[in-house]
């Protein structure tokens, strides 16, 4: 429809169309995503856009339309309201699109892609943009120009390139080099360089650019070539673009030396000597001559003629094969014949000087026929070859042989020449009949070939040789052999799975298949080890574990491939070595030590088992106190812990320590444990009275007092433990009107009032008071003086005290106070054991009734001694003991106002 338009449009019209077209060049990469702003039309052409119009004129919008989506259409989007130009999702290929040989242009409409221009590296695309409306209407050209980038790496279009060179090519001879790289890329993007990654020393590479700009590779010889010392030289051909980072491609060079005639035809010795019979047939070899030449093909044919020097009459004598070099009688001998013949032979090779070798022949005249030995072979044999297996028994016929005179009337005999288990003798009862039969057992492993002759000669002396060739057979008759029986191997413990142990080498003489040796595990061998049977490579598979186990033995076999097949036994041991993978580990992880208190300096408290998995070194464990080592030493080899000093109970009663043991590897590994030590009470420490406080303090007691009343406490304490710190009281001594009239509670201490009080026992009565443990072996005590007052009131303290001051005149009583966790002895007889078992168990029984007993007995007495603390009491000091008195928390006071 718009070409419609524009052809009713009028004459001017047309002609400003065509003055207001424009071109406009931008240039990209190629590869870029979609949405890359190539330009911006409106703004390059200059035209107004929406946001600079005036409101108030009403100037229809711009508006900017490809005027045909063709190839290169595809490749951009368009934006028809702003005029940009954004790249498609269609990516842009310069190698696709442009492809500079062909140097065409592929059109699409109005929109192209070009790859005709001035410079060879231009690719352009091409689009035909319309600007309406009719007011701002042109027409656009726009031309793109697609940047080539360093997207392609060079590549030779065949992976093999052979290349010949002659070996008498001089230094910098040039050779190009077919099939060089190619690069899609241009400019500097395209091969620039080549380079030989390995050039023996005597090749370069050189590149030589054309008009086209097309880099073809060119070999440069170096050094001097010789087919015969190296003929053939492998290398790779890299060639290089120059882009950033360059890009390589690469193929394999192989330069072939071709040969040329550069050797010439040699003999290995300059003079043969030949003996001939007199009466040797036509047609007898005589000899052959054998010339070398090193060069390949038809440069190394060589032709064998006679030199102008031979005489015609050995000419007619000898033939010689031009071909093989081979000399034949070729005419009877008789008498006229000379004896000697020197025949020089030349060796002749293309272009090069001949090669000589001199052939004396010595005719020996003989008068008669020599003997003639007719073989019939027995054995197999083949061309002359006969052939033995190495177990034939002894005496194994092999052949017979006629012996014969062609004259009949000389007498023939024969024997054996040469070495080997064989004999020739005469078979009975023929005549001239002989059988050739071994001697003893064949070995193939000692001797494979045998060259033996059977010799014949007549009275006259005449010798006719026929030469025996035997070759042994082998027979699979021998075992592989190991390098040793005892293979013994040794590998750290922890190792990585699949580690080499070692390669298993055993032998077998025998040959071809019946001497390739297998190996296999024997049965006893664990899974886990692995034995390559072609290589005998053996390996572990998994980690091995010294502390699991530190060594294994197992057999190998070595199988041969004959037929039974052979094999062979051999012993592998194998020792796994530690390593330091173990810490050190103690038998328990929490020791405890029960030890009597006032134990001696430096006795042995207790030994603290520690064990290591590892050996030797590894293994050896060196123990330390990690705390408390001021007081506690380790005996480190013997693990005996002591104490440096004495411990006491009452200051501490138990000990926490930390046990480090470290074991000798290196790094050292090491572990800890918890050792704790609990003091065992003994009986060293004496009660202690806490009240009466004083040995001079009294108390106030009332006639009117009843029977069963509580008169005062003794109160004591023992720092001790257990039975150790079970108090008894009791009253050892009395004075007084009637001192019976007041008793004391063995297990409280209570002083009660057993009779009630007359007149007459007013007075002063002194109680002495004995205050004794239940310690083993012996037990402590100390003692107290209860002083009583008996009165209606206290009207003279100074009296009283002055009857205090005095020395009592008490006579002690020994008497054990009596409680009632006491066991009773009963009289045991001896006329049976049974009373003495039961006696045992009430023992027993009453042991652990007591220890119960006493544990809820010093509970309770805590508590009361808690219960007594806020009380005044006066503090009395024991007769036998010292009390620290910051240790006590009862308040002392005065009673003497009581």
């Amino acid at each position: 429809h718009l070409l419609l338009f524009l052809l009713f449009v009028g004459p001017f019209n047309c002609f400003a169309s065509y003055s207001r077209a424009t071109e406009l060049f931008y240039s990209l990469n190629e590869g870029l995503p979609a949405g890359v702003l190539i330009g911006s039309l409106a703004r390059d052409l200059r035209l107004p856009t929406a946001g600079g119009q005036n409101p108030a004129s009403l100037q229809p919008p711009l508006s900017f339309t490809l005027a045909s989506h063709g190839l290169g259409g595809q490749y951009v989007h368009l934006d028809n309201r702003s005029g940009e130009l954004h790249t498609s999702s269609v990516e842009i290929d310069r190698e696709a699109l442009c492809v500079e040989s062909s140097g065409a242009t592929i059109f699409g409409g109005a929109a192209a892609v070009s790859a005709s221009s001035p410079s060879p590296e231009s690719c352009l695309l091409l689009l035909d943009v319309l600007v309406l409306p009719q007011e701002y209407f042109r027409l656009v050209k726009v031309k793109i120009a697609i940047r080539d980038v360093n997207d392609n790496a060079p590549r030779f279009p065949v992976p093999h390139i052979r290349l010949l060179v002659p070996e008498n090519a001089p230094v910098n001879t040039r050779l190009a080099i077919e099939h060089p790289a190619l690069d899609p890329d241009v400019g500097t993007n395209g091969v620039q360089t080549y380079r030989l990654r390995d050039n023996y020393g005597v090749f370069t590479l050189d590149v030589e650019e054309n008009e086209n700009g097309e880099r073809t590779p060119y070999l440069i010889v170096m050094g001097a070539l010789d087919r015969e010392t190296q003929d053939e030289y492998v290398t790779v051909i890299v060639a290089e673009d120059g882009g950033t980072p360059p890009l390589v491609g690469s193929a394999t060079l192989t330069i072939g030396i071709s040969d040329i005639n550069d050797n010439c035809p040699q003999f290995n010795d300059s003079q043969l000597n030949v003996t001939l019979y007199g009466n040797s047939s036509l047609g007898t070899h005589v000899a052959t001559v054998h010339a070398l030449d090193m060069d390949l093909g038809s440069n190394a044919q060589i032709t064998y003629s006679y030199s102008q020097k031979v005489p015609q009459p050995s000419r007619d004598l000898f033939h010689l094969n031009e071909s093989t070099g081979a000399i034949t009688l070729s005419s009877k001998v008789d008498g006229d014949t000379p004896r000697l013949h020197r025949l020089i032979i030349l060796g002749n090779g293309p272009g090069c000087i001949p090669a000589v070798i001199t052939v004396l022949v010595t005719i020996i005249k003989v008068m008669m026929r020599p003997p003639e030995v007719v073989p019939r072979f027995i054995a197999n044999e083949v061309e002359g070859v006969v052939y033995l297996k190495e177990l034939e028994p002894i005496n194994t016929p092999v052949a017979f042989f006629t012996i014969k005179d062609p004259d009949e009337k000389y007498k023939v005999s024969c024997y054996l020449d040469g070495d080997g288990p064989f004999r020739l003798s005469p078979y009975k009862p023929y005549n001239n009949e002989y059988l050739l039969e071994t001697t003893k057992p064949l070995d193939f492993e000692t001797q494979q070939l045998y060259e033996i002759s059977v010799v014949a000669w007549n009275s006259e002396g005449f010798h006719v040789k026929k030469v025996v060739k035997i070759q042994i057979l082998d027979d699979n008759d021998n075992s592989p052999v190991f390098s040793e029986q005892l293979i013994e191997l040794s590998i750290e413990e922890n190792n990585v799975p699949n580690a080499f142990l070692t390669k298993l080498h055993a032998t077998d003489a025998d040959s071809g298949e019946r001497g390739q040796v297998s190996y296999f595990l024997g049965p006893d061998a664990p899974s886990y080890f692995a034995l390559d049977k072609a290589t005998g490579v053996l390996t572990v598979s998994t980690q091995l574990d010294r502390e699991e186990k530190e060594k294994y033995r197992y057999t190998v076999k070595a199988v041969d491939s004959g037929f039974p097949p052979r094999e062979s036994i051999a012993t592998v041991t194998i020792t796994v070595l530690d390593k330091n993978d173990n810490s050190p580990r103690f038998i328990n992880k929490d020791f405890s030590f029960f030890v009597p208190e006032n134990f001696p300096g430096f006795g042995e408290i207790g030994v603290i088992s520690v064990t290591d998995a590892d050996a030797g070194q590894n293994g050896w464990v060196a123990l330390s106190v990690l705390n408390g080592s001021d007081i506690f030493v380790i005996d480190t080899g013997k693990g005996v812990l002591r104490a440096k000093v004495s411990l006491d109970r009452e200051q501490q009663s138990s000990y926490v320590l930390w046990i480090e043991a470290v074991d000798g590897g290196d790094p050292a590994l090491s572990s800890t444990a918890k050792i704790t030590i609990l003091l065992l009470d003994i009986n060293d420490n004496p009660p202690l009275v806490l009240f009466p406080q004083s040995n001079m303090s009294y108390l106030l007691v009332l006639p009117s007092t009843l029977p069963g009343s509580p008169i005062t406490e003794v109160y004591a304490v023992d720092k001790d433990t257990g039975m150790n710190a079970v108090i008894a009281y009791s009253i050892i001594g009395r004075r007084g009107p009637r001192p019976e009239s007041f008793r004391i509670d063995p297990k409280t201490g209570n002083i009660t009032l057993e009779e009630s009080l007359m007149q007459n026992d007013y007075g002063l009565y002194r109680l002495l008071v004995k205050v004794s443990d239940h310690g083993y072996p012996e037990p402590l005590h100390s003692t107290v003086m209860v002083n009583l007052f008996v009165n209606d009131t206290v009207s003279n303290e100074s009296y009283i005290e002055s009857l205090l001051r005095k020395e009592p005149d008490i006579s002690v009583e020994e008497k054990q106070p009596q409680i009632s966790i006491e066991p009773t002895h009963k009289k045991m007889e001896s006329a049976s054991c049974m009373p003495t078992l039961v006696a045992l168990s009430i023992i027993s029984l009453g042991s652990i009734a007591l220890v119960t007993g006493m544990g809820i007995y010093i509970c309770l007495r805590k508590g009361k001694k808690h219960h007594r603390a806020d009380e005044n009491l006066e503090v009395q000091i024991p007769l036998n003991g010292r009390i620290n008195l910051h240790m006590l928390e009862k308040k002392p006071m005065e009673i003497s106002n009581i």
